[in-house]
């Protein structure tokens, strides 16, 4: 192998970028190690390539993601050792992120875990919950989902037999307060021989392990006997650990597995964050789940690799079979593990949107949700202040967008024209501010733009008048025209909110009255968090609008006609079924189906119906116009009707629509 330490030779005139580009140009076309140090010399990142030269210079070609930028930001040099293939690369990668810890390498952190019962290996054990397992001789049974559950299991337990409480054995000459309650047999004054006391450990160790049918009769048995003795409390506390017991043994078990012993690895990122779930099939059973939490600026293609190699850690934690989502990277991983351990195990792909729904994709389906909800969580916990801050600096905001307000329009050919109005507060969805307008100005044409004048005309007149707290950014779903009409709005409120448009096709970002519009990579906080907002509002205002055309639906069109209540509108109904029918009908057949009534109000019905019918064909052919016919003449001239006194209209409108 060759070390080779790359930033010597470069002139100290050029920036810290460019030294590390002409590090990546001046790199092997063969495969080995690079490592990324800080102004401290410390190590930050490892990776490996199959060709040194490709991978560092993509570090310095095209868009990259913030992850990419962030890796760049604070390193100061690149050093790289050449290796005689992949596989010896993969190798010394291995070692080399065991030797410094990277901070942008996986490093794995458990997520929440889940609570084991512990038994202690001392002379008079005692139980507890924890969420560590250690290597203290100690026995373990769980994890248990149901944390509540072990509680009550083990207060139980305290309830029939009386093993010690105390965290720290002592010997003593007298006995705690335990012993005179009949809760300890006092093994601290030797009220009580080692074998005895080890009997109920025994017991004890038999229940978890699925051996303790006779316990649980003692348990059984105790619930009645103390029924039978008045004491309730009591009875009631072994009913609920019996039934406790029952969720300990049940709940982390998924029937359904053939009897190989296998784990699924699936990953889910965002930006930089990666959280990984386990899921562990044991004798044909889900036995456990583990969630790993890191910070990664590795290639998706490179994480499930490294990430297994710091998981399996033991000879007894790998299973013969492992099942990942993707073969890349993974090639390496079953010679590995068998020249590290000795042991044979099969890498598995299998993707979670198979055709075949079998029970292998259901379970890395299952693995990638758990891993998924993790990101959830953790965008959650720190609020997203990378994506805020990423917007800060791209769009050139004057502060950092905590709020962030967006809207969006749904209409069905102009009908039923709705602007939804969403609120995101520090990354995430403040539903308590969620509004939505029906649209007064638009009803039965088609325009976006008057539309969404509207709704944000309606909604910063009310904010400016009450004085109330103006977002830190505005998000239109569209591009430079609709941004450019809403600006228009702000800009006659005397307002100064900043606005972002998000076209979809491209996700491109546009700002007021600009020629060019902004392309974040992918993967970008900042683009995630823009998408969000506006996937937010699009459902938000698609659910209205759906709301709308049921309630309008539902509505039987008889109602509208003045003289027709519950009953004649029931009477109708049966008879001609829609208002198109009653039309057509005459005055006698409709005075007949209404039990005799004058001849002057079934006159009087029937032309009230003719009306109906005739502005709802009207309607019916306006929407098939605009659907058909965008530009027409007589469109464009209501549109531009509606344009000129659109202004003031909406400015007169001061109220939200709740």
């Amino acid at each position: 192998m060759n070390d080779h330490n790359t930033n010597n030779d470069i002139s100290d005139s050029l920036t810290t970028r460019e030294k590390l580009h002409q590090t990546a140009l001046r790199a092997p076309d063969q495969s080995g190690v690079y490592l990324w140090r800080n102004e401290e010399q410390n190590v930050i990142y490892v990776g490996k390539a199959k060709s040194l030269k490709k991978r560092l210079s993509s570090y310095f070609s095209g868009s990259k993601d913030i992850k990419t930028r962030l890796l760049i930001s604070h390193a100061v040099s690149i050093e790289y050792i050449t290796t005689s293939n992949e596989y010896e690369a993969f190798l010394l990668e291995n070692n080399l992120i065991k030797k410094y810890t990277p901070r942008y390498n996986i490093d794995l952190k458990d997520g929440k875990s889940y609570p084991v019962l512990k038994i202690t290996r001392e002379e008079y054990p005692r139980l507890f919950k924890t969420r560590s397992i250690i290597k203290d001789g100690a026995m373990y049974f769980g994890p248990f989902p149901d944390a509540a559950a072990l509680d009550t299991f083990i207060e139980t337990l305290y309830e029939i037999y009386p093993i010690r409480h105390c965290r720290h054995f002592k010997e003593k000459a007298s006995p705690c307060m335990y012993y005179h309650i009949g809760k300890c047999l006092g093994p601290c004054c030797k009220k009580i021989g080692k074998n005895t006391y080890n009997e109920f450990i025994e017991e004890i160790s038999a229940l978890l392990e699925n051996k303790g049918d006779e316990t649980v009769k003692k348990l059984q048995s105790a619930m009645k006997e103390a029924a039978g003795n008045l004491n309730f409390e009591k009875a009631a506390r072994l009913r609920d650990g019996l039934s406790a017991l029952d969720v300990l043994q049940k709940q982390n078990i998924v029937e359904g597995f053939d009897g190989d012993d296998r784990d699924y690895i699936a990953p889910w990122r965002e930006g930089e964050l990666v959280s990984f779930t386990v899921l562990q099939i044991r004798n044909g059973k889900l036995m456990g789940r583990d969630n790993f939490r890191t910070i990664t600026v590795n290639e998706d293609t490179e994480i499930i690799p490294e990430f297994m190699s710091a998981y399996y850690s033991e000879k007894s934690l790998i299973p013969p079979g492992i099942y990942v989502m993707q073969e890349e990277g993974t090639q390496f991983m079953s010679r590995w593990i068998k020249e590290t351990y000795g042991i044979e195990t099969r890498i598995h792909l299998v993707k979670a949107e198979m055709e075949n729904y079998s029970l292998h994709s259901a379970a890395i389906n299952m693995a990638q949700q758990n891993a998924r909800e993790d990101i959830v969580r953790r965008l959650r916990e720190r609020g997203d202040f990378p994506a805020m801050e990423e917007l800060k600096k791209t769009l050139g905001l004057p502060r950092l967008p905590v709020r962030i307000e967006g809207f969006d329009i749904a209409h069905i050919g102009g009908k039923f024209p709705v602007a939804s109005l969403i609120s995101f507060l520090n990354g995430n969805p403040d539903k308590k501010n969620y509004r939505y307008f029906r649209l007064k100005t638009t009803d039965g044409l088609i325009d976006d733009f008057a539309s969404m004048k509207e709704a944000v005309s309606r909604r910063y007149t009310r904010l400016l008048n009450e004085k109330k707290e103006l977002p830190d950014l505005l998000l239109i779903d569209g591009g430079i025209g609709q941004v450019n009409a809403v600006d228009e709005i702000i800009q006659a409120l005397g307002l100064e909110i900043p606005i972002a448009g998000l076209a979809k096709r491209d996700e491109e970002i546009w700002r007021p009255h600009t020629s060019k519009p902004i392309c974040l990579p992918k993967r970008s906080d900042g683009l995630r968090l823009l998408q969000r907002v506006r996937d937010e509002t699009h459902r938000f205002a698609t659910s209205r609008n759906q709301e709308l055309r049921t309630k309008e639906n539902t509505v039987s069109p008889f109602t509208k006609i003045q003289g027709i209540g519950p009953k004649r509108d029931a009477m109708l109904m049966m008879k001609f079924k829609t208002l198109e029918n009653l039309s057509l009908s005459s005055p006698d057949l409709i005075s007949k189906t209404l039990g005799g009534i004058k001849i002057e109000t079934a006159k009087s019905i029937l032309h009230q119906a003719r009306e109906l019918y005739e502005k709802q064909k009207a309607v019916k052919e306006k929407e098939m116009l605009s659907l058909d016919a965008p530009g027409t003449t007589k469109e464009k001239a209501a549109r531009y009707k509606m344009n000129q006194d659109l202004a003031k209209a909406a400015l007169e409108v001061a109220e939200d629509d709740l």
